[in-house]
Order: structure tokens, then sequence, then C-alpha cells
């Protein structure tokens, strides 16, 4: 995965006038927070920013935060966006110890689908959990939890523990069962027995 590296700048007063003027400038006003430290208003290039959203998943991702000569990791914890255009609006970035566990939601991503026995045997992958909350270390941090859909049948019940590129020492914030993500459908909408467990919350 590529270093997601932002440039940012302090910005002098908060609230939705200073928001305003950032965006008009060509910025995106964001906050930094988190660890022992105050609250800080910071702003990003525009440009930039969408550059490092194209790069990855930025939202739970571990990120350098760059200021002058100055360097910090922080995690993207929200990004709202405009739900017309799609702009940018505002960013939440949390400082971390990249030594130090960290909670973040991380996307599932199902791979090799295409070439799974199930589409073969006319099934269909009917998704429970999009995204997955766990515990890891930030400098551990994957950009998506993954999943091979290689082997998967008919009837196949998908837990936590099939992800496959789950980093040493992670563990899911749900710890009391091997919880589901996927099921796979027969034809016509039916699942076999074992796979029932997919209409858990």
């Amino acid at each position: 995965m590529a270093e997601i590296i932002l440039n940012v700048d302090v910005r002098e007063g908060v609230g939705t006038g200073s928001a305003r003027a950032v965006r008009r400038a060509g910025a995106v006003p964001g906050i930094l927070y988190g660890g022992d430290k105050a609250p800080v208003a910071i702003s990003v290039s525009e440009r930039e920013f969408r550059k490092s959203l194209y790069t990855g998943n930025l939202r739970g991702q571990l990120v350098t935060l760059k200021y002058g000569k100055e360097t910090q990791p922080v995690i993207a914890k929200a990004i709202d966006f405009d739900p017309v255009s799609d702009r940018p609006l505002h960013f939440d970035l949390m400082r971390v110890d990249a030594s130090v566990p960290v909670k973040v939601d991380l996307t599932v991503q199902f791979i090799n689908g295409d070439e799974a026995p199930f589409v073969r045997q006319g099934g269909t992958l009917e998704i429970v959990r999009h995204e997955v909350e766990i515990l890891v270390l930030a400098d551990r941090m994957p950009q998506t939890l993954i999943v091979d859909l290689a082997k998967a049948e008919v009837g196949a019940a998908i837990r936590f523990s099939d992800i496959a590129n789950l980093p040493e020492g992670a563990t899911p914030v749900i710890a009391d069962r091997d919880f589901m993500i996927a099921t796979v459908k027969a034809p016509g909408g039916g699942v076999k027995e074992e796979a029932e467990e997919g209409a858990e919350g």
C-alpha cells in the first residue's frame, strides 16, 4: 500500500464561517485530535486531499501528517462529503502511537469471486458485514480485510476466521464468537442449514 502523506496548515478560527473561507481558498478544513494534546484546526489543499483519496480508502488508514519539518502518524477517522457534488467538506484526524493498538473499521474485500465454485453452481454471495471493527497496531494496519472466495461453494458460511490477511496480534472487537461475514445462497435463494446464522445482526 502506498504511504499517504498529508501536508497540513494550521488554520485560525473554527466554525462554519472559518470552514467556508478555507474551502473558498481551495482547501479542505479538518480537526486533529487525540492523545494528551488539545484539538488543532488544520487544513489541506483540496487537490492534495483528493489525490490521497484516490490512493486508497483514506478513512481508517494510517496517514503521515506533515507540518513543516514535523511529522506524526495519524488515522483518518471521518470524512464528510457534499451529497450532491461529492466534494470533500471536512475531515477528522486522530493522533496515534504507531506501536499502540487502535480500534478501526476496515472494509471487507472479497477476491476471486468470478472463479469460485458457487458461481458455476448458480449460487450468490450475500454479504452480512461490509466492514469489521478490529483492534490492531497502527503500524500493521492493512488497507482492507481480504476474504478469498476461490474455494467457496454453495452453502458456505464465511466467518471472521476466514479473513486471509489479518495482521499478527489483531483481534475483532466482537470477541465472543467467530461471527459471520457472508453466506453463499443456493439457486432460488435457499441457503444450506449451516449458513443460516448469516441472518445475525
